[in-house]
């Protein structure tokens, strides 16, 4: 396996992508992002790094959302006032290490290690070094917990607390326009009027959604009773992890953002 610093000079792409098949003029070249079958080239990988939200004083952080194509290593560590760099993630936590860990790709893997920090770093709850030990790599997969340090004195102050993170990986998809969300839209609208009918239901309580009822809707376009999702929207405030989907959500998200989704979907 080569290690992101040695993969200088290496493209995520492989040359054949954007050649011909052999006995090809150039006229038959296949076109930029296919294959010489004409098939796509894979996706760039993706990360977003969400809280685990295991425990009502989880620490809470901003989501990380980001493409770490091949060569790029994202770089993981305590937060400092130095200027912000696009391949760092950091936390306000003095239980993390400046340099704590790393996180990279290879062959459309992700992999994670240890970067000699003092407070460890954890996956699914087994650490992978002994302190100031850099660790192997390790295969990532989606759904996995990722836990940088331990509580200190319980982590009765947050500055104390250790960093718990689940990873979604390659789930672009999640953050598209779908005919899910469309008709999620379709639905709530018709809400509105004191005739409509609802075919959907409170996977809560099991009832149906209807009319004159306080409704919540999920940045992920799944509805609830607000009665029925208020102990979750509480108890991890502001983060939200979906009951139905298990995407997380950061309710204090700005809203300030012109949605393409809506405007696709005309008023019933």
């Amino acid at each position: 396996m080569n290690t992101p610093g040695h993969s200088q000079g290496h493209n995520s792409h492989d040359a054949s992508s954007h050649m011909g098949t052999p006995g090809q003029g150039v006229g038959n070249m296949a076109t930029p992002g296919e294959g010489p079958s004409g098939s796509s080239s894979p996706p760039v990988p993706h990360i977003r790094i969400v809280p685990h939200l295991d425990a009502p004083r989880s620490l809470h952080f901003d989501v990380v959302d980001k493409d770490v194509p091949e060569g790029f290593v994202l770089k993981i560590g305590r937060f400092t006032d130095k200027q912000a760099l696009p391949n760092r993630v950091t936390f306000k936590s003095k239980v993390v290490s400046r340099g704590h860990a790393e996180i990279y790709t290879e062959n459309g893997k992700f992999y994670i290690r240890d970067t000699k920090s003092s407070s460890g770093t954890f996956l699914n709850h087994a650490r992978l070094s002994p302190p100031g030990v850099e660790s192997k790599p390790t295969q990532l997969k989606d759904g996995d917990v990722v836990q940088l340090g331990v509580d200190y004195q319980g982590g009765t102050q947050e500055i104390y607390r250790c960093v718990k993170m689940r990873l979604e990986l390659n789930r672009s998809w999640q953050q598209q326009a779908n005919p899910f969300r469309m008709n999620t839209l379709k639905v709530i609208r018709s809400l509105t009027t004191a005739t409509a009918a609802s075919a959907t239901d409170c996977c809560i309580c099991l009832f149906r959604i209807a009319s004159f009822q306080s409704l919540f809707v999920a940045p992920c376009s799944h509805v609830y009773h607000y009665k029925c999702i208020r102990p979750l929207l509480i108890a991890n405030h502001p983060g939200f992890l979906c009951p139905l989907c298990r995407t997380f959500a950061d309710l204090e998200d700005s809203v300030e953002i012109d949605d393409p989704i809506e405007e696709d979907v005309p008023a019933e």
